[in-house]
């Protein structure tokens, strides 16, 4: 028998295609890691590993030098500090809030964290697996990953990386 949504998803647009794919991935992280994240809970503690590297610090920095002109900092700073402090609770990460890095506030990764990342990588490889991704389809989607890259690099570049 045919799954129900056949006739739907063969009329959906890429961009619709990809969101589900991306929908299903998470799903599938979600449903078998070790400890219950939220899928932002999981994007942001992504984010923490990449913000960890030296020339992302760096745009940090800048980030923050400009931000604090905004009006809206503060709020902003908050609402920012507060997700990050939900991860801590978990133990997942260590918030400085005195780094001498520049930064209003800097967060690392613990142990506990390393390794829930270490989990999440090897559940998104086991749903490829699951959804069948086979060499040519890894090729594919680096080439639209690369493709795509550029849009959000331009943007973020004309936007000073403050965003």
């Amino acid at each position: 028998m045919a799954h129900p949504h056949k006739d739907a998803i063969a009329k959906m647009p890429p961009s619709a295609l990809i969101g589900i794919i991306e929908e299903s991935k998470m799903t599938y992280v979600r449903e078998n890691l070790s400890i219950f994240l939220h899928e932002s809970q999981i994007k942001l503690l992504k984010q923490v590993k990449k913000h960890e590297k030296p020339h992302h610090k760096r745009i940090r920095v800048k980030q923050f030098e400009r931000a604090k002109k905004d009006d809206l900092f503060n709020l902003h700073l908050g609402l920012y500090l507060k997700k990050y402090q939900k991860l801590e609770k978990l133990g997942l990460i260590e918030i400085d809030l005195q780094p001498d890095s520049g930064l209003e506030y800097d967060c690392k990764l613990t142990s506990k964290g390393t390794e829930t990342l270490d989990e999440i990588t090897s559940l998104e490889k086991e749903w490829e697996g699951v959804v069948g991704i086979d060499d040519d389809d890894r090729e594919t989607l680096k080439k639209l990953a690369l493709d795509s890259f550029e849009i959000s690099y331009r943007h973020k570049k004309k936007r000073g990386f403050i965003f």
